[in-house]
């Protein structure tokens, strides 16, 4: 089936669903979460096994914690034709669709990014489209079907979503031109094509977090998040932490707080070099160990080590250009860098991100002092700063107050158009009927005249 004939169909699907309720709406959102629920683990066990990227325990959980979270989180939100009014300015806010959305997804989240893409169109009345990373096709095109099934059992098109096969950079880029919005998930390179398309979209740019651990903090506690932040499906989320600031003072008692929970801490120059070795070629990552289990990285440096081991610390002298490994390394590993000050910290980080990539994405700071976690927000170019808990928290679940998203938008310092998470908010036409006022407006003379 051609690209054209798919947004024909969409729009059948979208004309079929034109007078739907809110209610209606909602229950076809639970539905296509639930069925994805019910199937996480066999969805799991076929990415890892597609994609050779991340871990099967790891992908349960994300599979189902998407469905569960973005369900809770969309359930109570009016997205269908009036959805706020404020008498006191006159305003009643109207909803209106986008139409049909055309989805570019990553082979590292080939289950939940459709997934929550989907539940975001679904909510505002839109269809989906998705053009899936060739290495994890089937997965997607499983977890797709499954939803058109669910949709189709309840009495409503399936075609609101649809999956392209043989996905080709051509396929894409077509379907991104004659779609009404992109949702491009992926790298720089996938943005800028999106953003070149003459379609309105929302890209997101690579992560790479930095995490400042503030003096005071409980060390062990600091350790048990790093230990989630960095091995959370084998260190391929692009809001994993990859830099760990630490008070120079505190270094040996971190360390054995990190071996303590199961990180390997690599701080020996020539260790270090092996693993720079292996992990990065000429300047470039190698895709080889992307996702990968922390021994299959350590092999192939030269190391032996338990195969339970989930994540790897090496110590730096450097940040930014300094040295290689402050680049996304997308593995179950941590780099450490000790500093003098938390300013001197903060300064650090910034310079990682502006030298080494992640800029406007996320960061971390564990610290209970409010000055020094405000100090962080004010200079840290990011759209999320995620405090006192694991990174990769900024998708947005109940921990926090941040929306749950698949997609999250890096603003103007990473080339998005939006910093922050990717919302249904955001796909979504909301025009402003505006009553007439009663009020006195003061004249220019007087606005003026002091």
């Amino acid at each position: 089936m051609t690209i054209q004939e798919k947004i024909d169909n969409a729009r059948k699907a979208l004309e079929l669903i034109n007078d739907y309720t809110q209610e209606q709406i909602d229950h076809l959102v639970y539905v296509s979460a639930k069925i994805i629920y019910d199937h996480a683990k066999p969805l799991a066990k076929l990415a890892v096994e597609e994609t050779g990227l991340g871990k099967y325990e790891h992908k349960i959980a994300k599979n189902t914690d998407t469905a569960a979270v973005f369900y809770d989180y969309l359930k109570d939100k009016k997205s269908v034709g009036i959805i706020n009014e404020i008498p006191e300015e006159g305003i009643i806010e109207v909803a209106h669709p986008i139409g049909v959305i055309g989805a570019i997804t990553p082979a590292t989240n080939p289950t939940v990014t459709p997934l929550g893409n989907f539940m975001h169109a679904l909510k505002g009345k839109n269809a989906l489209i998705v053009s899936p990373a060739p290495r994890a096709e089937k997965t997607t095109t499983d977890t797709i079907e499954l939803i058109r099934q669910a949709l189709a059992a309840n009495g409503a098109p399936k075609d609101l979503i649809q999956v392209v096969e043989g996905a080709t950079i051509e396929k894409s880029r077509e379907l991104m031109e004659k779609c009404d919005l992109v949702l491009a998930t992926g790298g720089p390179g996938l943005t800028k094509a999106a953003y070149s398309s003459g379609t309105p979209a929302y890209g997101v740019g690579p992560g790479n977090p930095p995490v400042i651990l503030d003096r005071g903090f409980d060390l062990d506690e600091a350790a048990k998040i790093s230990l989630v932040a960095v091995g959370s499906d084998n260190g391929i989320l692009c809001d994993g932490d990859n830099l760990l600031l630490y008070p120079q003072e505190s270094e040996k008692e971190l360390c054995d707080a990190l071996k303590n929970v199961g990180i390997l801490v690599y701080d020996q120059k020539e260790d270090v070099d092996k693993f720079r070795e292996v992990l990065f070629h000429d300047g470039k990552v190698n895709a080889d160990l992307v996702g990968k289990d922390a021994a299959v990285i350590a092999r192939e440096a030269g190391f032996a080590i338990p195969d339970t081991t989930e994540v790897i610390a090496l110590k730096t002298d450097g940040v930014g250009k300094e040295d290689v490994l402050n680049k996304e390394i997308m593995g179950p590993i941590v780099i450490l860098k000790s500093y003098d000050t938390f300013e001197g910290a903060v300064d650090m980080a910034v310079t990682n991100m502006k030298e080494s990539g992640g800029i406007g994405h996320t960061a971390g700071v564990l610290s209970n002092n409010q000055e020094h976690i405000r100090y962080a927000g004010e200079r840290l170019p990011v759209a999320r700063l995620l405090v006192n808990q694991p990174t990769p928290d900024a998708w947005g679940p109940a921990t926090n107050g941040l929306s749950p998203a698949v997609s999250e938008g890096c603003g103007t310092w990473g080339n998005n158009i939006l910093a922050g998470n990717v919302d249904y908010i955001h796909l979504i036409n909301v025009s402003k009927i505006a009553m007439p006022l009663n009020v006195n407006v003061p004249s220019a003379e007087k606005i003026f005249s002091k």
